[in-house]
């Protein structure tokens, strides 16, 4: 199984405390910002299909902004109800000055 690394930005598209989509290969990816690490998941919530970037951020989690399932940015497991079902999660990292996220096929 191959990987690849995809570039989406420089480390200041992504303000601490906030959570931005970026596509990558055609998939929505959410890439938050937490304390000044980067997280990025699928901008999916797996109990209803709302997008995910635009809920609020709480410690290491993010919450669905329609019906309030939080979900884990560091594991991507859906830690409340109603969601029960985890998004996948993506390694991110920072070099040469860029924001890169890793997919694999």
């Amino acid at each position: 199984m191959s990987e690849s690394w995809h570039d989406v930005g420089t480390p200041a598209d992504f303000a601490a405390g906030s959570c931005q989509v970026v596509i990558v290969g055609g998939r929505e990816i959410a890439v938050a910002n937490v304390a000044g690490r980067l997280y990025a998941i699928d901008n999916v919530c797996t109990h209803d299909g709302e997008e995910l970037a635009s809920g609020p951020l709480e410690g290491n989690e993010i919450i669905c902004p329609r019906h309030g399932a939080r979900f884990s940015l560091q594991t991507g497991a859906a830690l409340t109800p109603p969601a029960y079902e985890p998004v996948k999660v993506y390694d991110v990292r920072v070099d040469d000055g860029r924001v890169r996220v890793r997919t694999q096929p």
